[in-house]
């Protein structure tokens, strides 16, 4: 039996064990505890690992390679140094280029030069520094002094500043802050040339004004725009800053225009039948395009010169070139041409020599003008037009004697007055001969045979105009042979030699035929009017015969009957013949009166003296007043009444055209002169 003393051993043995077991697992649970906490900081050590590595790789590297990476920094560091600088001195104007050049434009583009400076700076080395740090990279990565990860977050940077250096060249031309900046200069450009571009006050006195405009705008405002451009020119915006001058320039122009009508510029070949129609307009068409060449062009051309001087002949001729076509020149060369193609009459002629007259006018103007190669387009048409205009007014000319010539196939006026050719070819002659047209035909004439290498004498002018004249004549006795009534052939030919002494004397025209052949065509008209007076109203008195009548105071039935047969014969007679001559006509007043009064002194006189012998032998009739029709007083009156020309058209002028159609210019017979339309 196990003594007392060995159990009480044993059980302290398993006291002090279970005590020291208790005390183990406590320890456990505290370093189970601790290892617990301790797995997120091995984690991250193990993460730190690499980096640490690379951090401690160069001290691992070679002797050599470490010595030598120091001079690689060195050079990359300055120039990447240089162009962080520049950087924040550009992000410096930001502000100063952001706000408005009204308020200190010298400020502004002081401002702006100074960016262009340090652009061109970060242009010249931005790339130097970035090829220093590829190098450095590269040596890195040869000598192998750090390690892959941190080489390739290296190219990372580089790529990226590559992209930022592209994207600055781009940023010159597309956005970012020097493409803002030339946008408000651009701005400031439009706003300085519109606030101060005033369309030019037009008067009634237009194209009589005789001094140039001056220009337009202040000189301060020029300066301004002159440097905007230097500025804008530096960085290649010259192209639209010249679009903005031109439109807001011819915009200016144009509402300079607006205010003289110039409508009819528009006007087709195919709304009009001829030029008579258009006549006025060509007569302002000469005065407004001399308004608008003296004045609005030439202060355009004045202030292309002085805002664009700095830049160039060339650039400043191209500017005003573009203002002067889209302006509106090219509209006035367009309307003259439209003319040109309109049909053939001798109206146009003149028309012709009006426009001819205008661009002669003009011409040391347009030479001025619109003589660089920027304005080779309105030379052209200019050049093509004066040729149109030449050659047209020649053709018309020269026709002029077969136009006349034709019409002498055309019946005569059935009133026997003065065909409406006559008054028109006079008067058109005599005013081809004036001062105002003859130096021009002239003129035109003399070119055109130029062109031809031929010589041109004025007398083949008035050698021309008296064929024209000369082939009158043979119409009008032509004309005179056609009529069935010698008495209105008579009276034909009266009016039309009188037509030419009393309208050819003492003109050009009458001055270029001479006076034996004004002398001539008098005495024609004193001649005719004989021949007239004695085939119509001379042979009126012989029929109251005296003879046979005794006068006694009881009457006798026989000299009643002889009376009341003259008075019969006479009345039938006279009525006949003054109903055939009412529609007969005397235009020219004084010949009309003149006719008239030897007419009643012709009859009047002896009808007076005969009624008073006579007469008491039938007015005692009871049918007296049928043989006494009239008193000397009423013959008189409707004597006096004959030959007035009524208001209807007489005849027309026929043009052949050249594709062998007739354009009729039928005027009124009563135009005193002929007016030319």
């Amino acid at each position: 039996m196990e003594s007392a003393e060995s159990t009480a051993k044993r059980i302290e043995n398993l006291l002090a064990a279970r005590k020291s077991l208790k005390i183990s697992l406590e320890k456990s649970k505290v370093l189970a505890f601790a290892l617990e906490k301790a797995g997120p900081r091995l984690e991250e050590i193990n993460q730190r690992l690499p980096s640490l590595e690379a951090a401690v790789r160069p001290i691992r590297a070679r002797k050599e390679a470490l010595v030598a990476v120091g001079g690689h920094i060195d050079r990359a560091v300055g120039p990447a140094a240089a162009v962080l600088k520049v950087f924040d001195a550009v992000h410096g104007l930001e502000n100063s280029l952001l706000s408005d050049p009204p308020s200190d434009l010298a400020g502004f583009l002081s401002v702006l030069k100074r960016l262009e400076e340090a652009l061109r700076f970060l242009a010249d080395n931005c790339g130097l520094a970035i090829q220093w740090l590829e190098d450095i990279v590269e040596y890195l990565e040869d000598n192998s002094v750090a390690d892959a990860r941190y080489l390739l977050n290296l190219k990372n940077s580089l790529k990226t500043l590559k992209k930022l250096q592209t994207d600055e060249e781009r940023a010159r031309v597309d956005g970012g802050l020097l493409s803002a900046a030339l946008d408000k200069l651009e701005t400031e450009f439009r706003r300085l040339l519109s606030e101060n571009s005033v369309p030019l006050p037009m008067s009634s006195s237009v194209g009589e004004q005789a001094c140039i405009s001056p220009s337009p705008l202040p000189v301060s405002v020029i300066q301004k725009l002159q440097a905007i451009i230097e500025r804008l020119t530096a960085n290649n915006r010259l192209e639209k800053c010249i679009s903005i001058y031109v439109e807001v320039r011819s915009s200016n122009v144009r509402a300079s225009l607006q205010a003289l009508n110039l409508d009819y510029l528009e006007i087709s070949i195919s709304e009009f039948n001829d030029v008579q129609s258009i006549e006025g307009y060509i007569a302002q068409w000469g005065k407004h395009l001399e308004f608008a060449v003296k004045h609005l062009f030439e202060a355009e051309y004045k202030l292309c010169n002085d805002v664009f001087e700095k830049i160039g002949l060339d650039i400043w001729m191209s500017c005003f070139a573009k203002i002067a076509a889209q302006a509106g020149i090219l509209a006035f060369l367009q309307f003259g041409k439209m003319v040109t193609e309109s049909k053939k009459d001798p109206i146009k002629l003149l028309k012709l020599l009006d426009i001819f007259a205008s661009l002669n006018k003009l011409r040391l103007d347009f030479n001025r003008l619109f003589g660089g190669k920027a304005c080779i387009e309105i030379q052209n048409l200019t050049r093509d037009l004066i040729k149109r205009v030449i050659d047209g007014a020649c053709e018309i000319f020269w026709e002029l004697l077969t136009q006349v010539e034709l019409q002498r196939n055309t019946p005569p006026p059935a009133d026997g007055g003065v065909p409406r050719i006559v008054t028109f070819i006079t008067d058109y002659c005599n005013r081809l001969l004036g001062n105002d047209y003859r130096p021009i035909l002239m003129q035109v004439l003399v070119i055109q045979r130029s062109w031809k290498h031929e010589k041109f004498q004025e007398r083949l002018l008035m050698d021309a105009i008296l064929q024209i004249i000369k082939a009158i004549e043979q119409n009008l006795e032509t004309w005179s042979k056609a009529y069935d009534d010698s008495t209105l052939s008579c009276l034909f030919l009266m009016n039309n030699h009188w037509h030419f002494y009393k309208n050819l004397k003492g003109t050009k025209l009458g001055d270029l035929v001479g006076d034996n052949w004004l002398r001539e065509h008098e005495q024609f008209k004193d001649y005719y009017a004989q021949m007239y007076l004695r085939d119509s109203w001379a042979k009126l008195p012989g029929l109251l015969s005296r003879e046979g009548l005794i006068m006694f105071s009881g009457g006798r039935a026989t000299a009643r009957d002889l009376v009341k047969k003259r008075l019969k014969a006479f009345n039938e007679t006279f009525d006949d013949m003054y109903k055939k001559q009412s529609n007969w006509v005397v235009s020219e007043r004084d010949l009309r009166e003149k006719t008239c009064q030897v007419a009643v002194q012709t009859i009047v006189p002896v009808y007076r003296s005969y009624m008073q012998n006579y007469g008491p032998l039938v007015e005692q009739d009871a049918s007296s007043s049928k043989y006494a029709k009239y008193t000397a007083q009423s013959l008189e009156k409707m004597l006096t009444s004959l030959f007035q020309p009524k208001l209807s058209k007489h005849g027309s002028f026929k043009v052949r055209q050249s594709n062998g159609k007739v354009n009729n210019v039928a005027v009124n017979q009563m135009s005193s002169p002929p007016s030319v339309k």
